[in-house]
């Protein structure tokens, strides 16, 4: 063994290094791994599918980076507000590309829901809450317009000014 070669307190310390080197380096690897697109899609669907959900993804973790503002009430909304986001974003393009009837289902309620918890945080904060366009869930298809749309804000906002009985 070359170890041998070494005084026993170099070897052991070179071993250690190259252990220690080797063990922090593979958790960076599967890191970088798991956040790439896939090389080996399967079909042009797949491929736009797995961009676009990497899109969101990067899009989401650098919005979520929020500079502190010094109250922890709206730091917690600016931060969570494009998680909430990331979560319709994704589910929108599980619209776009899915096939499975009862993910297509869970993906339009993760839609609905996250927008109403992103207003509720905003509402809770003084913030105005935003357009209720819906998500487009075609490539390349346009929102409805405004006026066209029911206005589901209003309804929540009526619902939170109303006293428990």
């Amino acid at each position: 063994m070359i170890l041998r070669f070494f005084r026993p307190g170099i070897g052991a310390a070179l071993l250690g290094a190259r252990v220690l080197f080797a063990v922090a380096l593979s958790p960076v690897a599967l890191a970088q791994e798991a956040h790439q697109p896939a090389q080996s899609a399967q079909s042009t669907e797949e491929s736009a599918f797995l961009a676009e959900n990497d899109a969101a993804m990067t899009k989401m973790m650098n919005d979520m980076a929020a500079r502190p503002s010094g109250d922890i009430d709206r730091d917690f909304v600016a931060m969570m507000t494009p998680h909430h986001q990331g979560a319709i974003d994704m589910a929108v393009i599980e619209l776009r590309y899915g096939k499975n009837e009862r993910l297509r289902r869970i993906a339009q309620e993760i839609i609905v829901e996250q927008r109403q918890e992103i207003d509720a945080m905003k509402l809770a904060i003084g913030e105005k809450v935003t357009d209720t366009t819906p998500a487009p869930t075609q490539p390349g298809a346009q929102p409805a317009p405004a006026a066209t749309i029911h206005d589901h804000t209003n309804m929540h906002h009526d619902m939170m000014k109303q006293e428990p009985k």
